[in-house]
């Protein structure tokens, strides 16, 4: 496949720069991909358009304030995202992180950067060019450090600094367990009302955790997209999860993803069988979905491995068709933005 056939022209004013007051009021596009027909309604309704016997699956990482900002000692800022932490000795110390770092020079192993607080990190080597290691150098934990110093790190398509309400608007309502850089969006439109309605319909939920890192984001470049190499992702998918899909394949109901990180680790899991690890999973037009019915999602951006994903899912004419029809009827797009069903 191209990389242009990933494109389409989104205008710039449909891009949601703030939540809305009420998660569950997004507006939502229902495709049906046997059909190719379109409805359009709200999230809150999801219930009604699902059957009794479906499980839905939700990604339940929770977002880090994963950004610092800190200054060498020789007086340069250092902007860093902090990505994960390290997996195995092989990969660096205990205790290390690999990061993302924004500055205009390379930092040389051994480099000191001192925050703003006064506690600092090192640099101990490179996970590979541009994903620096870094530690603690004062005996803090890294992990203490990002709830004292850190920042949420908003998409770069968000042009505005980043307010103490994005510190609950861009976590979903289920989030447990830390370890992303970004929230899974499609997941942020839950509220408790419509876990209730979904609950009186006889539609089950259940969890698995992908924790969302670089891979997600990083544009495709390759001309054929196929060349394109997904940073790995960790994931597990939990035994009650195992079960509840199993029964779920017993009676007929439909697995339904929430969002593309859930896709990939259900996805990653079926081809496997390993319930946990790490994945770098890039699912494309022309892939065989062994687990994933139906999926809830947002308006992806273009050129993306997401937009792939979901082209995969419902066909590449059928989410252009449904891309069209919603910007001809100005529903917000991506991150903070409305809603999409395939089913």
């Amino acid at each position: 496949m191209r990389l242009s056939e990933l494109d389409y022209d989104l205008p710039a004013e449909l891009i949601a720069q703030e939540p809305l007051e009420r998660r569950d009021q997004a507006r939502m596009l229902v495709l049906d991909r046997k059909t190719k027909s379109i409805e359009h309604s709200r999230f809150y309704k999801l219930a009604r358009h699902l059957r009794t016997g479906d499980l839905i699956v939700l990604n339940d990482t929770r977002v880090l304030p994963a950004r610092l900002f800190a200054k060498k000692e020789s007086g340069g800022r250092v902007e860093m995202l902090l990505v994960r932490p390290i997996d195995a000795p092989r990969e660096g110390p205990a205790g290390a992180w690999i990061a993302l770092v924004r500055t205009h020079r390379v930092l040389r192993e051994n480099t000191r950067l001192i925050l703003a607080d006064g506690h600092a990190l090192r640099i101990v080597g490179y996970a590979r060019p541009g994903r620096p290691i870094v530690v603690s150098d004062d005996g803090i934990a890294i992990e203490q450090l990002l709830e004292l110093d850190g920042v949420l790190a908003l998409p770069h398509y968000i042009h505005r600094t980043v307010g103490a309400s994005d510190l609950v608007d861009y976590q979903t309502v289920y989030a447990m367990k830390p370890g992303s850089i970004a929230a899974p969006t499609a997941g942020l439109h839950f509220t408790d009302d419509v876990f209730k309605a979904l609950a009186e319909a006889g539609i089950r939920t259940a969890t698995v955790t992908l924790h969302i890192g670089p891979g997600t984001f990083a544009p495709v470049r390759a001309p054929e997209i196929e060349s394109h190499t997904m940073e790995a992702e960790w994931f597990t998918i939990p035994p009650a999860t195992q079960t509840a899909i199993e029964h779920t394949r017993r009676v007929g109901g439909r697995i339904i993803a929430v969002g593309t990180s859930a896709t990939r680790a259900l996805e990653s899991w079926a081809i496997t069988g390993e319930a946990d690890g790490f994945t770098g999973l890039f699912i494309h037009p022309g892939f065989r979905f062994k687990l994933v019915d139906a999926m809830i999602t947002n308006f992806h951006m273009p050129r993306t491995t997401v937009l792939a994903l979901v082209m995969a899912l419902a066909g590449r004419d059928a989410i252009l068709n449904a891309y069209r029809e919603a910007i001809r009827h100005r529903y917000r797009f991506l991150s903070y933005g409305d809603a999409m069903l395939i089913l």
